[in-house]
């Protein structure tokens, strides 16, 4: 199995969409299961060429190319997934806390929740918690996905929260947290909703809060 998805990887990170294509056929016929080809396939694929791109080895339009790749890919898998409930589509805002500028992890998430029927409000990365609240109150979303790579930033998630509370909003929308410096521990503290270890589990909960549909 893992040598299938090294195949995924290497097919993804070499921007060969036909091969890529003819992998994740194999694989899921294969039997295995849409979140490893997800975890241990496209996502280090879709990491590679990041690391190409930064180490100049890629220009823009390949970097831009792979993540159309990518994009393709999971809606490939996100008809594969059996989630629990009935699901339903639904409105998420999204974005990179201020202060981190990363966002593979954010754009994988945003990838497959579009993929599963989901509208995404992008706020893109290093975004101050006034355009969150900002965006919360236009968009009227059922979802709002906060992203933490690094520590220092964690002060910034819980001001956002901190201010959709000031804001009278807290209550009109579910919190989800993801990224590697937030923990479950964090996340009750602070009082969100959710807290996610990968984009699957996070499209999961999204599906599950919005199941009952939109009001």
């Amino acid at each position: 199995m893992m040598e299938l998805l090294g195949r995924i990887a290497g097919a993804l990170a070499d921007l060969n969409s036909e091969e890529l294509s003819r992998l994740i056929q194999e694989a899921l016929e294969g039997g295995i299961p849409p979140t490893r080809i997800l975890e241990d396939g496209l996502r280090r694929g879709l990491e590679e060429v990041g690391r190409r791109f930064e180490a100049g080895e890629y220009f823009l339009s390949e970097l831009l190319y792979g993540a159309d790749l990518m994009s393709e890919s999971m809606k490939t898998l996100a008809s594969r997934f059996n989630f629990e409930g009935s699901g339903g589509r639904g409105v998420i805002v999204l974005g990179t806390v201020r202060g981190d500028i990363h966002d593979i992890g954010k754009n994988i998430f945003k990838m497959f929740a579009e993929g599963c029927g989901f509208k995404v409000y992008d706020l893109g990365v290093d975004v101050d918690p006034e355009r969150f609240i900002e965006a919360v109150s236009e968009e009227n979303p059922d979802v709002l996905g906060l992203s933490a790579l690094l520590t220092t930033v964690l002060p910034e998630v819980e001001l956002v929260v901190k201010k959709l509370e000031e804001a009278g909003l807290r209550d009109k929308v579910k919190i989800l947290l993801g990224g590697n410096a937030v923990t479950e521990e964090f996340g009750r503290r602070i009082g969100v909703d959710g807290v996610a270890a990968d984009a699957v589990q996070g499209v999961g909960l999204c599906r599950e809060w919005t199941a009952g549909g939109r009001a």
